[in-house]
Formats: structure tokens, C-alpha cells, sequence
């Protein structure tokens, strides 16, 4: 991706020569009191190479360089600029789940929607949000990731050409029941579902979660909600494992049968009876559960 983005990005006419899209605020003299040439921001600067710098401080972590660069977008007219390449560079260049997004963003509507996005406000909001965005956590973890996967999609559909095995393949290869990942086959999916993998198997095994597992409160509602459940009779030990953590060397990994022999002979039969009615559903149903 380019660091500039789509948004007003300078194209070329049919007569090759460069068209661009310069607002009325980017318009004027810079600071040298001559008049702005297209796309120059009032310190005599290429918008777009201060834009790019702005993303490469904000991943290198350099907080001034970066503070600068957004004050120089803001000042210069070219705020939509600065807000546009602020937003991407929290998806494309910061760790996933930071509270960077919601910050500039309320920055973003502070400069926009409150005040004068050059103004002294305007410009204070562009500082904040670019010193926020250099303070967090960098990482192209997200782009990397897309660039991998797009690579071995590529890489599979050339080998099925090929009628060969990928060299690569995605980490979930195939979604088959019986394979590694058969506990995402609950009554949600079509294999799921024809397996009868109802509330029983979903809360007790498609529920999990990990590696830390349920704390201590929610614990005690599932355990509480699950026993007083009036369609599924759950055993101790299927009480037990629902709020399990997962192993966190091997986390998809279900066992056969939970309990096994240690489950007693009462348990057993609330799991197995045989004697339930035929109108009835010992596994529950699934439509009250998300996926």
C-alpha cells in the first residue's frame, strides 16, 4: 500500500501533466512569503513527504519527528491528510487491540467537527493524536499477515495447478471433521450440524477459552447456568472441563470422551441415557449461542 492512500492523491491528465487536488485552506503563501506550490505545505515541504515521515516516526517511535510532521499537515491545510494517514497507520503500522484507535479518533472529531482543524485547537489535536500514535506499541504484525496469507493462497492454487501438495498452506489447512480444528464443527456449521452437536457439545467443548481460561465469577455463572439447564443433564466432570482453560501448547485438541473412566456410573447415565424420550433433545439446542 502506498503511504499517501487514495483519498485526493495527484493523477495525471491526458496531456501527462500532473493534476492534484490542493483544497482553498492549502492555498496561500508559505512561510517564506511565497505563494504555495500544489501540494506544499507552509515550511516549503512536498505534502506527501511529510506525510510518509509522519508514518515512519510513528513506527520508528520517534515522538518529536512525528509531532512535527502532523503539526506541518495541519498547519499547511492538509488535515483531511493528516486524519486519513493517522487512521491508517493505527491499523497498519500499531499492535492490534491498542486504545491508540479510539484516541485519535476522538482527536480526529475534536480538530473537525469542534474546531478549526488548522486552528491553535486543530493543531494541538493533530499533536496529541501523532504523539499518541508514536507512544504505542509498532508492529506491522497485521500487514505482514496479509501479505503472507496472500502469498500462500497463491502458492495453493498454483499447486493444485500443478496437481501437487503447496509448499506452504494456511494455518488451518483443511476444515474436515475429525481433523485438528473438528471442535470449531459445532451445531453452527453444516458438518456440526449434522452431527447432532448441540448445546452439550458447544458448551462444553466449542465454548472453551484460553489459555487463561473463565475467571473465577464467570466461572460460577456457567457452571450454574449449565446445571440449571431443563434440556441438557451435565455430568461433573463435563462441569468441570467447560470452564477449563485449554492447553496452551496444544489448544484445538478435545478428548474423546470427557471424563472417561473416572466419571461415575450416575454421571454416565446423564450424559448416555438411553431411556430419553424420542421427542426430546439431550444435546439442546443451539439457537440461544453464537458461534
Amino acid at each position: 500500500m502506498s503511504d499517501d492512500g487514495p483519498e485526493r492523491q495527484a493523477t495525471f491528465g491526458t496531456d501527462g501533466s500532473l493534476e492534484t487536488d490542493t483544497t482553498p485552506e492549502a492555498t496561500g503563501e508559505n512561510d517564506f512569503g511565497e505563494r504555495k506550490a500544489e501540494n506544499e505545505t507552509d515550511g516549503g515541504y512536498s505534502r506527501y513527504a511529510v506525510s510518509s515521515l509522519l508514518q515512519k516516526a510513528v513506527r520508528r517511535s520517534d515522538e518529536e519527528v512525528a509531532a512535527w510532521a502532523a503539526w506541518e499537515l495541519a498547519r499547511s491545510g492538509y488535515a483531511w491528510n493528516l486524519w486519513d494517514r493517522l487512521n491508517l497507520y493505527v491499523v497498519e503500522d500499531l499492535r492490534a487491540g491498542d486504545e491508540i484507535a479510539l484516541t485519535v479518533e476522538r482527536y480526529e472529531e475534536l480538530a473537525t467537527d469542534r474546531w478549526e482543524p488548522d486552528g491553535w485547537r486543530g493543531r494541538l489535536c493533530a499533536v496529541h493524536a501523532a504523539l499518541a500514535a508514536a507512544r504505542a506499541r509498532s508492529t506491522r504484525e497485521a500487514a505482514n499477515a496479509d501479505a503472507y496469507f496472500s502469498a500462500v493462497a497463491e502458492e495453493r492454487a498454483a499447486a493444485r495447478e500443478r496437481g501437487e501438495e503447496p509448499d506452504r498452506d494456511f494455518p488451518a489447512g483443511d476444515l474436515e471433521a475429525g481433523g485438528r480444528f473438528d471442535v470449531a464443527l459445532d451445531g453452527h456449521t453444516g458438518e456440526g450440524a449434522k452431527r447432532d452437536r448441540g448445546t452439550r457439545f458447544f458448551k462444553t467443548r466449542g465454548a472453551r477459552v484460553g489459555p487463561e481460561g473463565e475467571d473465577e465469577t464467570s466461572a460460577r455463572w456457567q457452571r450454574l447456568a449449565m446445571s440449571l439447564d431443563d434440556d441438557v443433564d451435565y455430568s461433573a466432570a463435563e462441569l468441570e472441563h467447560a470452564v477449563a482453560p485449554v492447553d496452551p501448547d496444544d489448544p484445538w485438541t478435545e478428548p474423546a470422551e470427557i471424563g472417561g473412566d473416572e466419571t461415575d456410573d450416575d454421571d454416565d447415565e446423564s450424559i448416555t441415557d438411553e431411556s430419553v424420550a424420542d421427542d426430546a433433545n439431550p444435546d439442546g439446542s443451539l439457537t440461544d449461542f453464537s458461534g
